[in-house]
């Protein structure tokens, strides 16, 4: 049986050599922002006699009237697709933040924007192992054998350590998982994920780990060893996530998540410990790589799931309720006489919450 495509996005370094070129890139990209910037933010509302201001909503296609010629006049080297992209950008996050005047994209100085040139199907292409685009070739570390995928769209893209990535969405064979487990998985602080198998990512506190060591280079102001360490510290967490998530995919057929909110969870006390964890990324890479397996992903609401008994589905006064009740990490079922753990009981009944979701459908609201 022939699989189906999926869609994904590869990741490879460009290696450093390139950065002036890519950095002239970037600065063109951000005049065509602020030239589009420019136009909505001046001319948003028109005079009209005898009725007054409308305002004019300007369309992406209006903008790329207005600066079709933009490339030319000021001898830019980017592709005439990335002017495309970066109007498109602009008219997209101009509706999702509903202004006419969206923040400048900014060249230099402490408040720099991080370079950005993205570009369409057909504008970047595989060229004598390196990537040609915008009639220069870039050399880049391939880890993913590029001269074997079919460039869709992508872009170029800097971090705040200055290094330059190309990012290129390309088709690739959906695998047929031969996994036959299932597995509720509860999310938290302490250990940042428990499995109802029992398997279990410890919290390794990452940033809480490096903090001696940042403030110790902010207060020397060695801003690029302060850089160096926030992206140990992301790597080191990214590294852990996927071996873990790499895992749980190709054990289960089925994966059930509890809904918990990072970004509400950011805004309480424990935000440290939350952004530290990494829940949401937990998440998002459960989700596309239960895909690529053509697994069964379920995120539930897990409202009691810590509370009521996963043998009996009792609700004592024993059980963990609450803030106060964090502290415990083991506890009995007086009605049926279970023991359990905290949070493998919870990922436990997170499992059959999902059996219950798939069994009666998504209720209409």
């Amino acid at each position: 049986m022939k699989l189906k495509a999926n869609i994904k996005t590869l990741k490879v370094r460009v290696k450093d050599k390139h950065k002036p070129v890519l950095e002239r890139m970037a600065f063109e990209v951000n005049q065509v922002w602020n030239g589009a910037n420019e136009i909505t933010a001046d001319d948003s509302y028109v005079p009209v006699p005898g009725v007054g201001y409308i305002r004019n909503s300007f369309t992406a296609y209006e903008l790329q009237k207005q600066l079709k010629s933009i490339k030319l006049e000021r001898g830019f080297i980017i592709h005439s697709t990335t002017v495309q992209e970066v109007i498109a950008a602009h008219h997209k996050s101009r509706r999702q933040f509903k202004t006419d005047k969206l923040r400048w994209r900014v060249s230099g100085g402490p408040r720099r924007s991080l370079g950005w040139i993205p570009f369409k199907k057909g504008a970047a292409k595989w060229k004598k192992g390196q990537v040609y685009f915008a009639s220069h070739s870039f050399k880049v570390w391939d880890s993913y054998g590029l001269s074997q995928q079919a460039f869709r769209s992508g872009s170029f893209s800097q971090d705040a350590r200055g290094r330059w990535y190309f990012n290129i969405v390309v088709e690739v064979a959906l695998e047929q998982s031969i996994a036959t487990g299932q597995v509720g998985i509860d999310l938290g602080l302490k250990d940042t994920a428990t499995c109802s198998n029992g398997l279990k990512l410890e919290a390794y506190r990452f940033y809480r780990n490096g903090q001696a060591q940042l403030a110790k280079a902010q207060r020397a102001n060695k801003n690029k060893r302060v850089k160096a360490i926030h992206a140990k510290i992301k790597n080191r967490r990214l590294d852990a996530l996927h071996k873990f998530t790499t895992q749980v995919v190709h054990e289960n057929a089925f994966i059930v998540v509890g809904n918990v909110s990072s970004s509400s969870l950011a805004k309480t006390k424990m935000a440290k410990s939350v952004l530290d964890a990494g829940g949401f990324i937990l998440k998002t890479q459960l989700d596309y790589k239960s895909k690529a397996m053509q697994a069964e992903f379920v995120e539930i609401n897990e409202a009691y799931t810590t509370q009521a008994c996963s043998c009996c589905g009792g609700i004592s006064n024993s059980s963990p309720r609450g803030r106060a009740g964090l502290g415990i990490r083991e506890w009995s079922c007086p009605e049926c006489g279970a023991h359990h753990d905290r949070d493998v009981n919870a990922a436990m009944n997170i499992l059959a919450a999902g059996h219950r979701r798939l069994a009666e459908g998504i209720p209409l609201l």
